[in-house]
């Protein structure tokens, strides 16, 4: 699955291991991910991630 980082912090969301913070489960998608999600670290918002390639 594809990871994406976040452009404020450099925080990188794991699809493998999710975020149990926000009660996302492991292999989650981040295209998944509700649009209310924010970064765990800084709490940047979703449209703030680009794709790590």
């Amino acid at each position: 699955m594809q990871q994406y980082k976040c452009t404020r912090c450099g925080y990188v969301y794991l699809p493998e291991t999710g975020d149990q913070s926000q009660g996302i489960p492991a292999n989650t998608p981040f295209e998944e991910l509700p649009d209310t999600w924010v970064c765990p670290r800084c709490g940047a918002d979703k449209k703030d991630f680009v794709m790590v390639v």
